[in-house]
């Protein structure tokens, strides 16, 4: 899997994980978490490794599918960039006019942390 694939299954996992079953989010944490090999997981399971894949494929299914209908994680990312992006010219404003804005940047690096 590769490492994009990986932090997008991770960020879905943190935002719909509740909503699978407790067996499809703990072998899908083993495996994107934890990373371990779909063997180890078998192992500690007791499915088959075509088994631990089928469960895997078919959680991130469902996870997708609950992100395309309610679509919080995109929500979330785009919050998140607004907010970078207004900090970022808050910090411009401040350097070119003299302004004193750290209290109003701080604010939202605080609200940006509390996010994610």
């Amino acid at each position: 899997m590769s490492l994009e694939k990986n932090i997008d299954l991770s960020m879905l996992l943190d935002f719909y994980g509740d909503m699978l079953t407790d067996k499809q989010r703990e072998t899908v944490e083993m495996y994107v978490n934890d990373d371990l090999s779909l063997s180890e997981i078998a192992d500690i399971t007791g499915l088959t490794r075509p088994g631990v894949r089928d469960r895997i494929v078919k959680s991130e299914a469902a996870l997708r599918e609950y992100e395309s209908k309610l679509g919080l994680l995109h929500r979330f990312l785009t919050v998140r960039g607004e907010i970078e992006r207004i900090t970022d010219r808050l910090e411009e404003i401040a350097a070119n006019s003299g302004v004193d804005l750290r209290d109003v940047i701080n604010e939202l690096r605080r609200i940006e942390s509390q996010e994610g």
